[in-house]
């Protein structure tokens, strides 16, 4: 009986995949494209102090885009500060791939705010968290797409994200990190690549397809700091002058590596940490930009 209830559910997840689409049609880029705001406003990007996991709030021109939710256990709190930032709609949810660290806190979102967008990998998997998202993204009608690179999403007039992965056929179907969305917040002169839990084959392959469009000021820092991410050849392409490791005080995985955190230094570029600063803001004109510490 149990093994009926969980195919039933996700066939859930294909019907909704199968009836919303996905960003790319016939091997052409899609653009994805919301109402545009008329008035050009400053960029803030924010990457939460969420512990251990991933959850960082965009917002420009009125729109507000969540790019992935944190653990299950910070939940609660993830909910708070978004209601204390004023926010009532998120137009966009990016869930860069199903582990709970970056998932769980959408049950929480989903159940508090109204969310006209959910985007995700395509990955999917047999947990209770991950059969939850789908159950309450079905039970609201919430349009879903599927990320693939190649895919552009405009956030509001000149301000889009860009995605370099992940890339079909899957590094294994299994590998829920290699296959994170990988996406490139551009406005005029400023850039941010947002990593997920992207890791060196990941990294490896976006170097090899999108070399010279990696260049981005900032880096949110794949997989918390891991020695897994953070390749040679791939900050070389990326060339930050900032990096920003989201990531738990005295978490379990030891992060940040210590030879991931050598070869930010040996790179020179400044590296900022939401377990030691607090959330971390970055502003922007399109300019220029600066980077604000909590603590």
């Amino acid at each position: 009986m149990k093994r009926k209830w969980l195919l039933a559910l996700m066939m859930i997840g294909i019907t909704i995949l199968i009836v919303t689409g996905c960003g790319k049609e016939n091997g052409t880029p899609a653009s994805l494209s919301t109402q545009q705001n008329q008035n050009n406003s400053s960029l803030t990007v924010k990457v939460l102090d969420i512990g251990q996991g991933d959850a960082i709030l965009i917002r420009a021109a009125g729109q507000t885009v969540l790019v992935d939710t944190g653990d299950i256990g910070t939940r609660d709190k993830l909910v708070e500060y978004i209601r204390k930032e004023g926010i009532t709609t998120i137009d966009k949810v990016i869930i860069t791939h199903p582990h709970a660290d970056h998932l769980g806190g959408m049950p929480g979102i989903l159940e508090n705010f109204k969310v006209n967008q959910i985007y995700d990998s395509g990955q999917t998997t047999t947990t209770a968290l991950y059969r939850k998202y789908l159950s309450l993204v079905q039970k609201k009608g919430i349009p879903f797409k599927v990320l693939t690179a190649g895919t552009e999403i405009e956030i509001a007039n000149d301000i889009k994200l860009k995605f370099f992965a992940p890339e079909k056929p899957f590094i294994t179907e299994s590998e829920l990190n290699n296959n994170s969305i990988v996406a490139k917040l551009i406005y005029r002169n400023f850039s941010m690549l947002l990593t997920g839990d992207a890791e060196k084959e990941s990294e490896e392959r976006m170097v090899k397809t999108y070399r010279t469009e990696l260049k981005s000021s900032v880096l949110k820092v794949g997989h918390h700091g891991s020695n897994t991410s953070s390749s040679v050849a791939f900050l070389k392409a990326v060339a930050p002058e900032a990096a920003i490791i989201s990531l738990g005080a005295n978490n379990d995985y030891h992060h940040p590596h210590p030879a991931t955190l050598k070869r930010y230094e040996e790179a020179k570029v400044k590296v900022y940490r939401t377990d030691i600063n607090g959330t971390v803001t970055i502003n922007s004109d399109g300019k220029t930009y600066t980077i604000t510490k909590e603590k």
